[in-house]
């Protein structure tokens, strides 16, 4: 069952539809890559998908814990390697500094996060470097 269409709109810009949603996305080619620039890149998205992966297996763990999450907060980087052109690395800084929670729990909420399902996909040759500021 499709669950999401594409398109490439030319000029290094992709849009992708989610269907259940209707929600879209749009990728542009970063400048370094011949593109503008002017959206996420879908190594971007790469990046971003594991973060918010590794969020939402936190927020469940959470949830069933009783702990309240919100307003955890990543900072996120992308680095790229040129030969082949692919995601080194990528570095992930999660920070809550009010985080109620015990210790038991806070390392409950790192292997949440270092076991969903886009840490899994990513080849081993990808360098997932994450910190947990709580």
């Amino acid at each position: 069952m499709v669950s999401m269409t594409g398109i490439y709109e030319g000029s290094l810009r992709t849009s992708v539809k989610h269907l259940k949603s209707g929600n879209t996305i749009v990728t542009d080619a970063p400048p370094d890559n011949n593109g503008r620039g002017e959206a996420f890149s879908p190594t971007d998205l790469t990046c971003a998908s594991l973060n918010s992966c590794m969020m939402t297996l936190m927020g469940i763990l959470a949830n069933r814990e009783g702990i309240d999450l919100t307003g955890l907060t990543s900072d996120i980087t992308k680095i790229m390697a040129s030969d082949p052109r692919k995601i080194a690395e990528v570095k992930i800084v999660f920070t809550h500094p009010s985080l109620v929670a015990t210790d038991v729990q806070k390392e409950k909420l790192k292997r949440a996060a270092m076991t969903c399902p886009v840490a899994l996909s990513l080849s081993d040759t990808v360098v997932q470097t994450i910190t947990f500021n709580f």
